[in-house]
């Protein structure tokens, strides 16, 4: 009567320290029969004996007996007179375990817009659940410590890494997404990674609940790297082009280098800076070209577009001319002059549109030797590359 009340007042309970555990392992491995039992609500007891599971006991308490629990005879420690039971006993909680963090890096991929070599990186939480006690402690007791909830969850995020980066790469790649921007997608994200998680999870009895602040985002260098990229890719489609971009960023820094007095400007920048603005000033009047393609980022659309000057409106009709002017001959209307320009060569008025002068046969049409694009006669400068027309000799 004295050991059975001794085991009586014996409980066997995950302490109060080890409530937050998702594995908590009884320490000792001898039980001394009728001793109790105590799972909490939100838990179960799995009892394991060499490696493998005898029996579950549900919430509530629980006498140790053979009689009570029949799995239990199937260890019963015979030196001690079948008094005791040997086996080890795992507390697994089966609730919901919220604020799990995982992150780190996800893979080097290329932009498919600026061809770019860039670094995706995840960051985020998660909760995890515990669906099958039995399958954590067979499958994953040899691979982590269980019981330690660090070892989990740690193990878990790698596979919630190897998920994401898949579901992310392939819209990528696919063009689906783009490389800045990825933020609003997540929660396209998230549909993706978490049955695909949950996946590979079954065979090991957890499963991801739900994500948290899941963010998706590059690396700081090569975030800023394609920042400047669209900043300067809309820069030059409101300049008209790459080169209008270049040419006005070399003019605003020879205005900036005068304004400091002109210490910064070399004649020779300067005499650039001019040839070009002289250049521009003399370009014809041409339809604006299309704007360079967008950069692939958030709210990059085709930028802008330069709008064409609106037609001019038809004059308003003039009164009705007199009786005594209807009747003047037509043929005193003086007929309008044809429009010239200056043969280069011996100076006589060539009409616009002639290929050749009619007095010297002087050709009016030149070609730039260093682009071959096609220049008016007066050109000084080529229209498309700059190259000045009669270069001075060496």
């Amino acid at each position: 009567m004295g050991f059975l009340n001794e085991a009586r007042r014996e409980f066997i309970a995950a302490p109060d320290s080890s409530k937050g555990q998702i594995v908590y392992k009884w320490p000792d491995q001898n039980i001394r029969k009728f001793a109790r039992a105590i799972v909490e609500p939100d838990a179960v007891a799995v009892f394991m004996n060499q490696g493998q599971i005898m029996g579950v006991l549900d919430p509530g308490q629980h006498t140790l007996d053979a009689s009570e629990i029949p799995f239990l005879g199937m260890f019963v420690d015979w030196a001690s007179n079948s008094n005791a039971f040997r086996a080890e006993i795992y507390f697994v909680g089966a609730r919901e375990y919220p604020h799990c963090r995982f992150g780190g890096r996800l893979d080097e991929v290329q932009d498919p817009q600026t061809g770019l070599i860039v670094t995706l990186r995840a960051f985020g939480e998660y909760a995890l659940r515990v669906l099958d006690p039995v399958k954590l402690i067979v499958n994953l007791v040899g691979t982590v410590d269980v019981t330690n909830n660090e070892a989990i969850t740690g193990w878990v995020a790698q596979q919630l890494l190897k998920v994401t980066r898949t579901a992310v790469t392939t819209q990528l790649m696919s063009g689906a997404w783009p490389i800045l921007g990825l933020s609003v997608h997540s929660p396209d994200i998230e549909a993706a990674a978490t049955p695909a998680a949950n996946e590979q999870l079954a065979d090991y009895g957890l499963a991801i609940a739900r994500f948290g602040n899941l963010d998706v985002n590059l690396d700081d260098d090569d975030n800023a790297r394609l920042k400047k990229l669209a900043g300067d890719t809309a820069y030059s489609r409101l300049a008209g082009g790459f080169l209008q971009a270049a040419q006005a960023e070399a003019l605003q820094g020879a205005g900036e280098g005068m304004a400091q007095g002109g210490a910064a400007v070399t004649p020779m920048f300067l005499g650039a800076g001019l040839g070009m603005a002289g250049q521009m000033m003399q370009q014809p009047q041409q339809t604006a070209p299309a704007p360079p393609p967008g950069t692939g980022f958030a709210g990059g659309g085709a930028g802008f577009v330069q709008q064409q000057p609106a037609a001019e409106a038809p004059a308003a009709p003039e009164p009705a001319a007199a009786p005594e002017a209807a009747a003047a001959p037509a043929a005193a209307a003086a007929p309008a002059a044809e429009a010239t320009v200056e043969c280069p060569e011996c100076h006589s008025p060539v009409r616009v549109g002639a290929k050749f002068c009619g007095e010297c046969g002087t050709p009016m049409a030149k070609h730039c030797t260093n682009c071959n694009a096609e220049l008016s006669a007066t050109a000084k400068f080529c229209g498309e590359c700059g190259t000045p027309v009669n270069p001075a000799p060496a």
